[in-house]
């Protein structure tokens, strides 16, 4: 008799803690009566030279860790899933398991393999193994200039590859913390999508990895790119993968569940959240580019002007306080934020993200962040910020 799905899924869990292959394990959407509870996280750990799994229970305005054996876990694990849980993500190793639970109740189960590179023997440098998300054998990388007619990546794509295989991660992990139902199909888009690098990997990772029927949309000014992607997706017939001539004024989807912006110039960056907070999409995920509003509105405060005397310092400054701003503008709107380096200096310049994935409103919260936020601008002498400026009629509903 095949076992159900919940059952198939905790049996996973429980052989990847015996084997010392679990990573962690992810349970979302939560629906039960615990106040503000928002997901838990479960990890290994060793106390007193035994392993115990580390229960971290994540609320909006703290964590709470308990600790449990294998046994226990296993009982509880049982316990909530379904019930009070409706999403869980087992990472391991080897493989990749999704359990989500339809409107209905009905449980569905994706396991997919966890691809890896072979890394250098010395161990004290590299004690794992890389993980890479794609596979370099799928043909359209070849029409995009990733690899060659041997499907062998181009050696001076090599960083390329890196930042498209660690933007897929963390995509990974931010879909894990979501409140989406990876059985649903997906609407996803790319603003300022290029040569489409990013665009096409994520359609591929959630078509071919977690089997989502996901319509991805790529939207880029230039026509040449436009053509190449397109005359790209005719040629090997890929479905629920499209690109749009314009920009993020022009292109006006009618849903959205993750809205990418990838080195979108300036404001440009705020118009693509504003569309991804206006259609409530669950996942925001922007890369800004050249902060040229604020910074020739900074007037320095005194006590900073020998050292904001200096451009660069300048341009900093700005930088920082554009997209602490943004993060802080979102967090306003419901989404749970962060400003952090998703890739290496040395693979690019352009190297911060924003990251938003949709959590409930905090009222209090919200009425606090709009008061920082003028504290800030106020000490600036910041007269506009783009992001705030078209938030201000949501703001006041």
């Amino acid at each position: 008799m095949t076992p159900s799905a919940s059952a198939a899924f905790i049996q996973a869990f429980t052989v990847a803690c015996q084997q010392q292959h679990i990573t962690k394990l992810v349970l979302s959407k939560y629906r039960g009566t615990e106040p503000q509870l928002q997901k838990i996280q479960v990890r290994p750990t060793m106390i007193k030279q035994q392993m115990m799994l580390s229960w971290v229970s994540t609320y909006q305005t703290r964590d709470t860790t308990k600790n449990y054996s294998l046994a226990d876990s296993t009982a509880l694990l049982a316990q909530l899933l379904g019930t009070e849980f409706k999403n869980a993500h087992l990472l391991t190793k080897t493989h990749d398991w999704q359990l989500s639970f339809s409107k209905k109740d009905k449980a569905s189960l994706l396991k997919t393999p966890v691809a890896t590179e072979a890394t250098p023997t010395n161990h004290l440098q590299h004690n794992r193994e890389k993980q890479r998300y794609l596979s370099l054998h799928r043909p359209f990388f070849r029409n995009l200039g990733i690899t060659d007619q041997q499907d062998q990546l181009i050696p001076a794509m090599s960083r390329k590859w890196k930042q498209i295989n660690k933007f897929i991660e963390i995509f990974q992990h931010a879909l894990a913390d979501s409140q989406l139902d990876i059985g649903q199909a997906l609407h996803v888009v790319d603003f300022g999508s290029g040569k489409g690098y990013l665009t096409f990997a994520l359609h591929d990772y959630l078509r071919q990895q977690l089997a989502n029927p996901a319509q991805v949309t790529g939207v880029e000014l230039r026509d040449n790119l436009v053509n190449l992607c397109q005359q790209t997706i005719n040629e090997h017939q890929l479905q629920g993968l499209q690109f749009y001539q314009g920009d993020v004024r022009s292109y006006q989807p009618e849903r959205l569940n993750v809205m990418i912006a990838l080195h979108a110039c300036d404001i440009a960056t705020d118009y693509a959240i504003h569309t991804g907070i206006r259609l409530g999409a669950e996942i925001i995920m922007c890369a800004p580019c050249c902060h040229k509003q604020l910074r020739p509105q900074l007037t320095s405060p005194a006590i900073l002007q020998p050292v904001l005397q200096h451009g660069v310092h300048l341009g900093q400054e700005a930088e920082m306080l554009t997209d602490g701003i943004r993060a802080l503008l979102l967090e306003a709107q419901g989404y749970q934020s962060q400003v952090f380096e998703f890739v290496a200096l040395e693979h690019t310049s352009k190297n911060k993200m924003i990251l938003a994935i949709k959590k409930p409103v905090n009222p209090k919260r919200q009425q606090e962040i709009y008061e920082q936020i003028q504290e800030i601008k106020q000490f600036y002498g910041i007269k506009e910020h783009c992001l705030e400026s078209l938030l201000k009629p949501v703001a006041k509903s």
